[in-house]
């Protein structure tokens, strides 16, 4: 394991070096933002919806537990918070760096899926009919029988979003990857037995779980919704964290993997240059 260097990689001393070393990624992110922008812009696929389809589409009209604008606070805000506090403890602008980077990444590859598939496969919201009868007057074709919405159009169309959770997915893609960053430093897998660590580990995850658990209450989704946009948010922030980070109960689970590198090369050119001046002094002995 290498030697810890507490606060000598700082914002101030590292931070530049540190950002312009993953430029590239910072530019992806933006793109990934454009993507995202893009996907929510476009109409959803229009699935055919039947009167005999309409039972299971009837709940009513609510408005949302949570409200679109607090999932970013939950999603990134709270998980970058935590990572602050951390920065401040350890003065190490690697760390803070690498769980931004792997946070953002997180969020938004989840975002960009998450609306894609939202997108493509169109399934009707637990309460579609009122979005689409406001009157509650249902009109459907003489022909094929497909629903002839009298609503407003913003909202019949986001009444086709339903198919994964974006809620769910984004807390889970934002809070996971907070689970994994606190599993890291405050080393629950150290094999001490202390299950209060894994108790913290766990708070993170029943708060997206209960955003999900709203969504079903809320009538804006069905739990097949919830289930699939979190097991997708889960999955993209364990490859993110990853990416960044040892597996948390690896010795060196605590750093970046960006952080070990560094120290190892350091210790390594300490040593390289002891090797060196030994050896100078060496050859200066037998010149003499």
């Amino acid at each position: 394991m290498p030697e810890i260097q507490l606060g000598a990689h700082t914002i101030r001393s590292h931070g530049a070096q540190v950002a312009r070393f993953h430029m590239h990624d910072w530019l992806i992110l933006m793109l990934l933002v454009v993507i995202e922008i893009v996907l929510n812009v476009i109409e959803p696929f229009h699935r055919f919806v039947g009167e005999d389809m309409m039972t299971d589409l009837k709940y009513p009209l609510k408005d949302n537990t949570i409200p679109f604008w607090a999932v970013p606070i939950i999603g990134i805000i709270l998980p970058f918070t935590v990572i602050i506090v951390f920065y401040f403890i350890r003065k190490d602008v690697y760390d803070l760096h690498h769980a931004m980077l792997g946070l953002l990444f997180s969020v938004l590859i989840t975002g960009v899926l998450t609306d894609a598939i939202k997108d493509a496969v169109g399934r009707p919201r637990p309460d579609f009919f009122w979005r689409c009868f406001p009157d509650g007057k249902g009109v459907f074709h003489n022909v094929t029988g497909d629903v002839q919405c009298t609503g407003s159009k913003s909202v019949i169309r986001e009444g086709h979003k339903s198919f994964p959770s974006g809620h769910t997915s984004c807390s889970f893609a934002g809070l996971g990857f907070l689970a994994w960053y606190l599993s890291g430093k405050i080393r629950v897998f150290d094999r001490r037995g202390h299950v209060a660590k894994l108790c913290i580990v766990f708070v993170p995850l029943l708060l997206a779980a209960l955003v999900g658990v709203s969504r079903v209450d809320d009538y804006w989704h069905h739990w097949q919704d919830v289930f699939a946009g979190g097991l997708l948010g889960l999955t993209v922030a364990s490859f993110c964290y990853l990416q960044f980070f040892p597996p948390p109960y690896d010795v060196d689970g605590w750093a970046p993997h960006a952080y070990l590198t560094m120290l190892a090369d350091s210790q390594n050119d300490d040593r390289l240059s002891t090797n060196n001046r030994n050896s100078l002094r060496q050859s200066e002995i037998e010149t003499v």
